[in-house]
């Protein structure tokens, strides 16, 4: 993208090539992102980050945004726009949309665009730090389920097995909505009673969850009302696991509807966290692996986090140790010997 003897100038100490137009600069990043097999979810992610603030710097110069060139990437145009950017998104979608300029420039430096990033000049909110998010209630894990193998969920055409299916995924194997519905048949692996779950999860990252028997049967149960429902349907290796009622690979909407009616029909919407769906039942099988004694090594291994802080919160969240540590406070054992109210004889 930089022949020889392309035009550039200096602005604000950096070099840009001006001849070079900024959506070419970015199909060119993608491109170069392709052997690392970003997950489509990621790359979506990053061309509407790239897209929004690509429009406020449109706005800002007054150009369309195919006029735009890498002339325009200037710490002072990038300031403004991500000034304007963070007045209508919260502070985690700045800081991802952030991160996400900041690569991109790093790659036009890198292929000779620009002489160095102007991001640094731009301020990066700090995002708060998420806090898990599970199912609240002691018992109210197995009232949704116990509510799902119950049919109640859609009277008129009641799948229990497919319903039960989706929640024990969340619940015990602590798959995300893209992972539930990215597996196919052939993800399900192994010998009876030693079966596992391949799943391909966040940044193409794969990971293999082992099976119980008791989720064994419930994908038994599940497969065998598929081949009553849809008995004139061919099913090889490579089909979707997870199928609509029309028998095609279900949607993220339709995944995202059954889990919300489930809710609903079990009587615990108050137990469910604002703002979680499917990855409420994800945080709720995490929790219990916290409290069950899983360290966060363990944990980072079964969710498929990049991170192992990200795993540590939920150990954390428990507070199991922290309520140990206190119970151990030597104060407690004169606290427990009194009896408020009571006066002592020798007062």
């Amino acid at each position: 993208m930089n022949s020889p003897g392309a035009e550039s100038r200096i602005v604000g100490g950096y070099r840009y090539q001006d001849h070079v137009q900024l959506l070419d600069a970015q199909d060119a990043f993608f491109l170069a992102r392709k052997p690392r097999k970003d997950s489509p979810h990621t790359t979506a992610a990053y061309r509407r980050d790239l897209h929004g603030v690509t429009s406020l710097l449109a706005d800002t110069a007054r150009k369309s945004i195919t006029e735009l060139t890498i002339h325009d990437l200037t710490a002072k145009a990038l300031r403004a726009a991500f000034g304007e950017f963070a007045d209508g998104h919260a502070k985690t979608s700045v800081a991802r949309a952030w991160s996400t300029w900041n690569q991109f420039l790093n790659f036009c430096v890198a292929d000779g665009l620009l002489d160095g990033n102007p991001m640094g000049a731009v301020s990066r909110p700090k995002a708060p730090q998420s806090s898990p998010k599970p199912l609240r209630g002691e018992d109210t894990p197995e009232k949704l389920l116990a509510a799902a193998a119950s049919g109640a969920r859609k009277a008129r055409d009641p799948w229990p097995e497919r319903d039960v299916l989706v929640i024990a995924l969340g619940l015990v194997a602590g798959l995300r909505s893209a992972e539930v519905r990215a597996l196919q048949r052939s993800s399900v692996v192994g010998r009876p009673g030693e079966q596992r779950l391949h799943v391909q999860g966040k940044g193409s990252r794969e990971r293999s969850i082992p099976i119980e028997p008791p989720l064994e049967r419930v994908i038994d149960a599940y497969l065998a009302s598929c081949a009553a429902r849809f008995p004139h349907q061919r099913f090889g290796a490579s089909s979707a696991l997870l199928l609509d009622y029309q028998g095609k690979p279900i949607g993220r909407g339709a995944l995202d509807y059954l889990v919300k009616t489930s809710y609903r029909w079990a009587g615990i919407r108050d137990q469910v966290p604002t703002g979680a769906n499917l990855h409420a039942l994800r945080h709720t099988f995490a929790t219990r692996l916290a409290e069950d004694g899983a360290n966060a090594a363990e944990i980072m291994a079964l969710l498929g986090h990049a991170n192992l802080n990200t795993s540590q919160n939920y150990i954390e969240a428990t507070g199991k140790e922290r309520r140990a540590a206190a119970a151990g406070n030597r104060t407690y054992r004169a606290l427990s010997g009194l009896e408020p109210g009571v006066t002592s004889p020798d007062s």
